[in-house]
């Protein structure tokens, strides 16, 4: 059973920035869609951002483009990271790493909570003066 675990949240002031990482220790994918989701209280969760790896395509909601950057950490096996830059209050969640282990990534599926089938247990990010 792949498990990832999740570091790097915090709280920081408005246009900061934090640095998540997503791990999956002990294992290696060579073929995966791993996802940032997040969910802020009272909200439904959201894909943040998807990357495919093995290929390298990434993916972004459109409330997150040009601030935050996912990318693999090829000093690991499985394991992804995502640069928040220009955070904003509204950026306050419980962020969540998900794999779609063995599974390609898409414009559409990679926001679908259904296609992953391993999540971890989040992580909270607080940004607020």
């Amino acid at each position: 059973q792949v498990q990832l675990v999740e570091s790097g949240g915090g709280s920081v002031v408005p246009g900061g920035r934090l640095k998540l990482s997503c791990v999956a220790p002990g294992d290696t994918f060579t073929s995966a869609c791993m996802s940032w989701f997040r969910q802020a209280p009272g909200k439904e969760r959201e894909g943040v951002a998807a990357i495919y790896i093995g290929i390298g395509l990434t993916y972004y909601a459109d409330f997150v483009k040009d601030r935050f950057t996912i990318y693999q950490d090829n000093t690991k096996s499985a394991a992804v990271d995502l640069q928040m830059n220009d955070l904003k209050p509204e950026d306050s969640a419980m962020y969540y790493c998900a794999a779609a282990v063995g599974s390609s990534c898409g414009p559409t599926v990679w926001k679908m909570e259904q296609w992953y089938n391993t999540w971890g247990e989040g992580i909270q990010v607080t940004v607020s003066t």
